[in-house]
């Protein structure tokens, strides 16, 4: 991020409130071995289903209660975003690499390759996002690598088409025109020339689409095709409360809220990114 940026991008608060928000919840996650206390698949069914410190027969040995097995939800949501928000890392970075070489190419080459590549992004599309997770799971079975494949089946095509676009804009400007009469090779004018005009682009979009491939994973896990107890994930958390929501209202609320957060903090982030990086919005942000 050039200075220009980063100084536009600063004057954004809600960008980085949103910034700030999902740090705390990924240091949250990260430090879930130090800070939970007590072990996130341990339960204690003496202490099933205690609601929330603060409420009438809580315990603030559990503050946020227990699930109907005893196990404490604050420990369980710590772990819980481990699982969660290292999925939606995971994923969004293998698509991100894969839809900007993908749509580089595609942009560039033209002709039958840009066919093939654009025909292919079509038929993903005309599935809905998470009829085709469902299929996919139910085909490979749940576990955490599956639903990395699962969700990165489609994720990519995003990316691959606004760098597409860029890519099609590009090829025409004069220092790739010039890159080609010197004699640089394709490879070079995809992967030197081009490649960085397009990755601030692609950050934004992959910012925001982490958000959203949370919620894949949160959706998958509750209906019983994700992450498979007693390793808890978000998704999952709120899929064990599901039956006790008048009991134990608090077993899936605070998972819940937790997502909300966690995606609102990803699309503020991911708003402030785009004005930041857009060269336009900044110059009008950052008068000279």
């Amino acid at each position: 991020m050039t200075r220009r940026a980063w100084k536009a991008f600063r004057r954004n608060r809600l960008a980085v409130a949103g910034g700030v928000l999902v740090l705390l919840l990924g240091l949250c996650a990260i430090l879930a071995p130090w800070i939970a206390p007590h072990d996130p698949e341990r339960g204690e069914l003496v202490h099933r289903l205690r609601p929330p410190g603060w409420s009438p027969g809580g315990s603030w040995r559990h503050p946020l209660g227990t699930d109907n097995l005893g196990r404490d939800i604050l420990s369980r949501i710590l772990y819980g975003g481990r699982v969660s928000i290292s999925l939606g890392l995971v994923v969004i970075t293998l698509c991100t690499v894969v839809g900007v070489a993908l749509g580089l190419i595609s942009g560039y080459a033209g002709g039958w390759v840009d066919t093939v590549i654009q025909r292919t992004v079509d038929v993903l599309l005309a599935f809905p996002y998470l009829v085709l997770a469902i299929a996919l799971m139910g085909l490979f079975g749940p576990g955490f690598a599956n639903m990395v494949v699962a969700l990165a089946f489609k994720e990519w095509v995003t990316s691959c088409r606004i760098v597409r676009s860029e890519a099609l804009a590009l090829k025409s400007t004069a220092f790739v025109e010039s890159a080609r009469a010197i004699g640089a090779t394709p490879v070079r004018v995809l992967f030197v020339h081009m490649l960085p005009n397009v990755i601030p682009g692609a950050i934004v979009v992959a910012t925001l689409r982490v958000g959203w491939v949370v919620l894949m994973e949160a959706s998958l896990s509750f209906l019983g095709l994700g992450i498979q107890p007693p390793k808890p994930s978000w998704g999952a958390i709120i899929a064990d409360g599901r039956d006790y929501l008048f009991r134990g209202w608090w077993i899936s609320t605070f998972p819940g809220i937790a997502i909300l957060l966690f995606v609102l903090g990803m699309n503020l982030l991911g708003e402030g990114l785009r004005d930041a990086l857009d060269p336009k919005l900044a110059r009008m942000a950052l008068p000279e």
